[in-house]
């Protein structure tokens, strides 16, 4: 059910997990996933798709929740966690495990161009515009401009590329 283009090249040492409810796992041409990146079915029922020339880097976590969208030409570094969905916790009765997931927010949308440094946290509802870049250590929870430069927890702009 996935659609990996010919092209794309995926580590032998990525672990992509099945999805058990039919979301699916799409990468276009030339398309690179490094060792130690992690493709995560899980928290809803969204798709992961990846565009073409997108390099994701080793030890990177992507969560299918719901969905993630990865324009072109897109850089990701390292160890960086893409989540498009949140544990509910409203039940202090119910340990939080077994409260399931709350509500989407969107999921997450990285458009083209995009520059991701490393040890960055990207949250369910932020969108990533056009040509921006996201400083490393930084978490996303909105929506982010295009062309502007970010970084902090949460992230805010501080100028323009």
């Amino acid at each position: 059910m996935n659609r990996i283009d010919s092209t794309a090249k995926i580590s032998s040492l990525c672990d992509i997990e099945i999805s058990k409810k039919g979301s699916m796992l799409i990468i276009g041409a030339d398309s690179m996933v490094d060792s130690f990146v992690k493709i995560k079915f899980t928290g809803g029922m969204g798709n992961i798709e990846i565009g073409s020339n997108v390099y994701i880097n080793s030890g990177t976590v992507l969560y299918s929740g719901n969905g993630i969208t990865i324009g072109d030409n897109v850089l990701i570094g390292p160890n960086c966690s893409i989540t498009p969905t949140n544990h509910e916790f409203g039940n202090r009765n119910k340990p939080i495990r077994e409260q399931g997931f709350k509500q989407s927010k969107g999921g997450i949308i990285i458009e083209d161009d995009v520059w991701i440094g490393a040890n960055v946290v990207i949250l369910d509802g932020a969108i990533i515009r056009h040509g921006a870049i996201i400083g490393a250590n930084s978490l996303v929870n909105s929506e982010i401009e295009e062309y502007s430069i970010n970084y902090g927890t949460p992230c805010r702009k501080i100028g323009y590329r």
